[in-house]
């Protein structure tokens, strides 16, 4: 493996770092985009059992307000219930706006390693068939073994550049999907508090 990584040259050490920073944002949103953690099953039944009992105070929409973001969208809707319909609708709205912008945290360098590391690996094929081509200019096509390096370097950046990118890509168009399936659960979650609290529904 080291031999490799020497072989493909000094543009090897950016896409390797590329793959630990990718590898690093896979692990931690894969910890923090768990379904129980965005959308805790049972925060909407005890939400609606507090709000018809009528045992919603500061301290309870401060503590629902911490526990996910499912609960600082609907904490931000209860919290102005008092002001009608509309003023709830835009605080939940502004809320969710924060809310999907925290759960987009880091998908963007990982989206950026994505279609970085092919370009490095394209300027590695570069540099390295120029290698071939100045070796071929000083010492001809006699030597094959001169020729082998230039060649396996352009080789080796296109593979490793194309090994980082394929699945950085994956995971980022992944991340994208739940966290829309995530957002849209959330909306319809609390288009039903503002319809519950505007007496629209039982």
């Amino acid at each position: 493996m080291f031999e490799l990584i020497t072989n493909g040259g000094w543009l090897m050490l950016p896409i390797i770092l590329c793959s630990i920073i990718a590898m690093a944002i896979v692990a931690e949103r894969f910890w923090s985009l768990q379904r129980n953690k965005i959308l805790p099953p049972e925060l909407v039944p005890q939400l609606w059992k507090l709000a018809k009992e009528k045992q919603i105070d500061d301290m309870t929409l401060r503590r629902i307000k911490m526990s996910s973001p499912l609960g600082a969208i609907l904490a931000s809707g209860l919290t102005n219930k008092h002001h009608g319909r509309e003023m709830m609708k835009t605080s939940i709205e502004e809320t969710g706006r924060q809310v999907v912008h925290e759960l987009e945290r880091y998908l963007n360098p990982l989206g950026t390693i994505a279609s970085v590391t092919p370009l490095l690996g394209l300027l590695g094929t570069v540099v390295g068939m120029i290698k071939v081509f100045t070796a071929i200019m000083i010492h001809g096509v006699g030597d094959p073994g001169i020729l082998a390096g230039g060649i396996s370097e352009a080789l080796l950046t296109t593979a490793a550049g194309l090994t980082v990118a394929i699945p950085s890509l994956i995971f980022h168009r992944y991340f994208e999907r739940l966290i829309d399936d995530y957002v849209l659960k959330m909306e319809e979650e609390a288009l039903k508090l503002v319809d519950l609290m505007s007496g629209d529904r039982e």
